[in-house]
């Protein structure tokens, strides 16, 4: 098996070992975050609010006192705190840094992208470490940047599938579930080599390899009626090229044969279509007259021409004349369900 990483036998337990200890670690600096934070803190409390026995609060605390932090218990307030003036070592982050961690946490925080992991509880945890500056400078930046609109496929149902998908993939181990497409008939049950997750255009793909074929493909997360992680050893071909896998796909499906698309807009759609970068290989070339012809080189022809439909009376097909008959197909469909 020289062209796959395997991952059985003695690296497993190590692996699961390193995951527990990061599990266990990134919890204690939970609690640090607690107890250092606005609020009142006791045992019961923090227990509530981690999802772990007080027994746990209680081992945690003492690996915190272990580290050097001088927390107490006031017992005025019922609840543990952090002398005030200490402060736990964080990196040195420049301002730009800063800003550009409140940023990711502003995108992260935006629906479709949130099921996949949010930046909020490192934000939250440098935020408790850090200098009154620092907070201030984080607070104001969230307060002040937003992401809205994109247009994501709804992934609230499916953020359990997609953490057991980034699991797997950590993991290195294979998954296997039911998954609907509107191209078969009925649901059909899959074992699944892992390979990628991708966010592509508005919705989360799964990139993976199924077990009796060495062909990868593209699973819509959204499309999984289950999705289990299994205690099976994932087979990944060490040679896998994910800009390979897709070439020049215009979103997320790979057409078998490669096509040259020119496309003239008019003057008033010109400034407007190149200020985007539609895809890897686009070029434009502006003409006298205000308008533009784009180039790309594509494989498949479907997904640009749905593209395309959105430009309707603004763009010329010019080749190739298989885009030019599928654009001016589906328009006079759509003229005939609108008269």
């Amino acid at each position: 098996m020289s062209d796959a990483i395997n991952p059985e036998g003695a690296s497993r337990p190590d692996r699961d070992r390193r995951l527990r200890q990061a599990d266990r670690l990134g919890r204690i600096l939970n609690v640090l975050r607690l107890i250092q934070g606005r609020g009142k803190w006791n045992a019961k409390s923090i227990a509530n609010e981690l999802e772990v026995t007080e027994r746990t609060v209680y081992r945690d605390l003492q690996a915190l006192e272990f580290a050097g932090v001088p927390w107490f218990y006031d017992a005025e307030e019922q609840s543990y705190r952090v002398r005030a003036d200490y402060r736990f070592p964080v990196p040195n982050l420049t301002e730009d840094e800063v800003i550009g961690q409140a940023v990711a946490t502003a995108i992260t925080k935006a629906a479709g992208l949130d099921v996949a992991g949010t930046a909020a509880p490192t934000t939250q945890k440098i935020a408790a470490a850090s200098d009154d500056d620092t907070k201030q400078l984080l607070a104001d930046t969230e307060q002040v940047v937003c992401v809205l609109g994109l247009q994501l496929a709804d992934h609230s149902r499916h953020q359990e599938t997609i953490q057991k998908v980034q699991q797997a993939l950590i993991q290195k181990q294979r998954v296997g579930g039911t998954y609907t497409s509107p191209y078969e008939p009925k649901p059909v049950e899959l074992h699944l080599n892992p390979l990628r997750l991708c966010l592509i255009k508005n919705a989360w793909y799964l990139i993976a390899q199924p077990v009796d074929d060495d062909k990868p493909r593209t699973y819509r997360v959204a499309r999984f009626d289950r999705l289990d992680v299994l205690n099976e050893a994932a087979v990944v071909p060490a040679n896998f090229d994910l800009k390979a896998y897709f070439g020049n796909a215009w979103a997320v499906f790979r057409g078998a044969e490669s096509f040259d698309v020119r496309i003239r807009f008019v003057p008033d759609a010109a400034r407007i279509v190149t200020e985007t970068q539609w895809h890897a290989t686009q070029k434009a070339t502006p003409a006298p007259n205000g308008s533009v012809v784009l180039s790309f080189q594509i494989d498949g022809l479907e997904e640009i021409c749905n593209w395309l439909l959105g430009w309707s009376g603004r763009a010329e097909v010019l080749e190739p004349k298989e885009l030019r008959k599928m654009v001016a197909d589906k328009l006079r469909s759509g003229l005939a369900l609108n008269q």
